[in-house]
């Protein structure tokens, strides 16, 4: 059995989903780790991460709209708002949503199935630099 831990830094262009499957699948691959479980953390409370569809754009679109539904910027409810009209939400968002993931490794690569991508979803409008950190545990 074997423990192999990384991170990696994305840097977001503001609010979407950014899909960030190839960059785990890379790492996995390269563990040469065959059967084990794969965590990822996101060391953030104004992001998270998902699964969900990595096929039909229209998801990822009509998630955000959601969202922007669920928790609107500048909602008077929130008194937080020391980094904008954005922070308090994309905090709640995050509350809503996952801070970490855990996926099983079949073959040497994450088992998502056939239309399953991994995400960061960053809630903020403007850029940041979000670190993800991955854990694997397993054998060869």
């Amino acid at each position: 059995m074997r423990q192999l831990t990384s991170q990696f830094t994305i840097t977001t262009q503001g609010r979407k989903l950014y899909d960030i499957t190839t960059e785990v699948t890379r790492w996995v691959r390269q563990t040469e780790i065959a059967t084990g479980m794969l965590t990822l953390y996101i060391q953030h409370t104004s992001a998270s991460l998902l699964i969900n569809e990595n096929c039909d754009p229209d998801v990822i679109a009509d998630l955000e709209r959601f969202f922007a539904r669920l928790v609107p910027d500048g909602d008077p409810l929130f008194a937080h708002v020391d980094e904008g009209s954005d922070d308090m939400p994309a905090h709640v968002r995050a509350a809503l949503t996952q801070t970490h993931l855990c996926i099983p490794v079949l073959n040497g690569k994450p088992a998502l199935g056939t239309w399953q991508g991994i995400f960061l979803y960053e809630h903020r409008r403007a850029s940041h630099q979000r670190r993800v950190l991955l854990h694997l545990i397993g054998d060869e």
